[in-house]
């Protein structure tokens, strides 16, 4: 599942400092109870299945794909980049490619960069295409600052506030917001990992683009191979 898709890339591009024994290409299957992103659902606050397969090469270069159901659509992500470590800071540049199965004039692109030190995370994204999309247009900035902590039992705890910023003409009714959540997960060894979390953001009923502002609480499942 991908709760957030530049962290998401970001760790694919961290795979890429594996040595070359390591396995260069893997999988992943998932499913989640609401498919949010960025603090707005993209499944109508329905369930929504994913996967996706990833590359990695010892250089830090990293490419993969990534489908979900979103809404009464598909979303199909494709997205590479570099990535790698200096003095402790992970660093990680990419792209991401967002494409619809019913409608290509919602495609849009962004370009990221995500930095990262012992607990803590942080990145932006910027829109360098969009057509007709709906989640954004030719402009948009995207800031988020993170932190992950280990906790006994195989849990972890995860924190991320997000600072989404629109621009561009198509987008001069649109609203800035902050969104914020929280991941409390439990790994299960082979058997995958269940992610509990917590969603919310400081849009009102009024500014929420076709949906509800309410907080969302969801439960994920992802298997890596």
């Amino acid at each position: 599942m991908k709760m957030n898709k530049i962290a998401l890339a970001c760790g694919v591009a961290l795979l890429g400092l594996s040595s070359v024994a390591a396995a260069e290409i893997s999988a992943n299957i998932g499913v989640t109870s609401n498919y949010v992103w960025r603090g707005l659902t993209q499944s109508a606050n329905s369930t929504a299945f994913s996967g996706g397969v990833d590359y990695a090469h010892d250089s830090g270069l990293y490419a993969g794909t990534w489908i979900s159901e979103a809404w009464d659509d598909y979303e199909l992500d494709f997205y590479g980049g570099y990535g790698g470590e200096i003095a402790g800071v992970s660093y990680d540049a990419g792209l991401i490619y967002y494409s619809y199965s019913s409608d290509s004039e919602s495609d849009f692109a962004e370009v990221n960069a995500n930095v990262g030190w012992n607990f803590l995370s942080a990145g932006v994204a910027y829109v360098i295409s969009a057509e007709d999309a709906v989640e954004a247009v030719e402009e948009d900035l995207y800031f988020y600052i993170g932190g992950s902590f280990d906790l006994p039992e195989d849990f972890s705890i995860g924190l991320t506030v997000g600072f989404v910023e629109p621009d561009g003409d198509d987008d001069a009714d649109a609203d800035d917001y902050t969104h914020y959540q929280i991941d409390v997960s439990k790994s299960a060894g082979d058997f995958g990992d269940v992610t509990f979390s917590l969603s919310d953001t400081d849009l009102d009923d009024t500014d929420a683009p076709g949906e509800d502002s309410d907080m969302r609480f969801f439960v994920s499942y992802s298997k890596e191979f």
